[in-house]
């Protein structure tokens, strides 16, 4: 069983961030546990070879189910997604901005959405889930994964700004920073920024930072869990444990150890792991 990530190829790392691949394998007539998914600073592309996951979002209960390759955007809630027995998927985690300058989809229109990747990709997407079928190790899936993502490059429908080289400015900072700091790095004025930000993105440069603040948090507790919520709070820049636990509250609509909770038994914690720090190999 796995669930790791790996470092894209130095001539799609302008594109990639990382790559992730989860493969799990549970008994057919075994109940399976959700995966409570809580928004993180990740727009994605994600193919299910053998079984896909079906979703509901927590916020109003809507489900989709039956979608052989995915594409999503920034998530701003909680979604509830449930797999199957037989589960590998293989997402492309990009850099924010790449999706919008490989297809030139306004990131907004992806927002909260998990889409049918046929709609908005061109290219032969079964064909890539056939391959990744009928592949023999995961070395083989990565370089099938990254053939297709060349494929996309090639085809490029926007170009590169400053404003995504200020993007991994923000996911590497240890601290926030104030709109002028970010314009001045995209080097564009304040009222550029919002709307280059959300074209690229899908949201705003404040919600943007809170995700990912949230996003080190949750994941420093299932790197650490012997941690305290303090400790937690301190180490990823919130005021005390109550802004933390407010953070928590108006992004996934639990307390940190509710939440918690039900991360502790998401199906990959059956086989002893979980979604730490970032990796990449």
């Amino acid at each position: 069983m796995l669930l790791k990530d790996f470092t894209p190829a130095a001539d799609i790392s302008d594109y990639v961030q990382l790559l992730r691949i989860v493969h799990l394998q549970f008994d057919a007539n075994q109940p399976l546990p959700f995966k409570a998914y809580p928004p993180r600073p990740e727009h994605c592309l994600a193919f299910y070879p053998y079984d896909t996951e079906s979703i509901t979002y927590a916020s109003d209960g809507r489900e989709v189910k039956d979608v052989p390759v995915v594409l999503y955007g920034q998530f701003s809630e909680v979604t509830n997604r449930f797999i199957g027995a037989n589960f590998l998927v293989v997402q492309v985690i990009f850099w924010p901005g790449a999706i919008y300058r490989l297809t030139g989809i306004p990131a907004d229109e992806l927002t909260n959405t998990y889409a049918d990747a046929r709609y908005f990709i061109k290219g032969d997407l079964q064909q890539v889930n056939e391959l990744l079928r009928a592949a023999k190790d995961y070395t083989t899936i990565l370089s099938i994964v990254q053939d297709f993502v060349r494929s996309l490059i090639r085809k490029e429908k926007k170009s590169r700004l400053p404003i995504d080289d200020a993007f991994a400015i923000l996911l590497s900072s240890p601290h926030q920073m104030s709109m002028d700091t970010i314009a001045k790095e995209a080097c564009l004025s304040v009222r550029q920024l919002e709307r280059r930000f959300k074209e690229r993105t899908g949201i705003n440069p404040k919600l943007y930072q809170r995700i990912i603040r949230f996003d080190r948090a949750f994941r420093l507790k299932n790197t650490y869990p012997h941690l305290d919520w303090l400790r937690i709070a301190m180490e990823c820049g919130y005021h005390d444990h109550q802004h933390l636990a407010k953070e928590y509250k108006d992004l996934t609509g639990l307390s940190p150890n509710a939440f918690h909770e039900i991360e502790e038994r998401a199906p990959e914690r059956h086989f002893g792991l979980n979604e730490g720090y970032y990796q990449a190999d």
